[in-house]
């Protein structure tokens, strides 16, 4: 995966959540994705809120960007856990495919009773907001969340 640079912006869709940092934000998410660990939701509690909007706003997109942030992270679950982070294995970015709606999605929008995706929403979406989709999309998220989503990105999310 080759992450692109993305503005590390919180979607209105988590703002139940981003105040306090209670759970992790998408775009930690990503960049958790890029540096490959996967971060475990009682080590996110145990960082320190300055520390959390840290890997909100460190950039996380050239090789040693990447490295830096893995260190940082790494560093700061040991002092905070005292454990070493888990690696995540390499992600498949189905985000950055843009021939097709991942069927992921496809399928979310039909179990939410919305319109599928045309291939025009789906391009028309930035990078985060299609990893933020996909993410949405599967077991341990907020499912609930998948409508609100699209409702935010402007995608018309009708019912069928």
């Amino acid at each position: 995966m080759k992450p692109q640079a993305v503005n590390p912006v919180y979607f209105a869709f988590e703002n139940d959540f981003v105040d306090t940092f209670r759970c992790i934000p998408m775009i930690v998410r990503y960049k958790l994705d890029a540096c490959g660990i996967k971060l475990k939701l009682p080590e996110w509690v145990k960082l320190q809120v300055d520390e959390k909007r840290e890997l909100a706003n460190r950039p996380c997109y050239t090789a040693p960007e990447i490295e830096q942030y893995r260190q940082y992270l790494i560093h700061r679950v040991a002092e905070r856990c005292q454990k070493t982070v888990t690696d995540l294995p390499p992600v498949e970015a189905t985000w950055d495919l843009l021939g097709e709606v991942p069927g992921e999605v496809q399928e979310k929008a039909l179990e939410f009773s919305c319109a599928p995706l045309t291939l025009r929403q789906w391009i028309g979406l930035d990078v985060l907001q299609r990893f933020a989709l996909i993410k949405l999309c599967r077991s341990g998220h907020e499912g609930k969340n998948f409508p609100r989503a699209l409702n935010e990105f402007g995608i018309e999310n009708r019912s069928l």
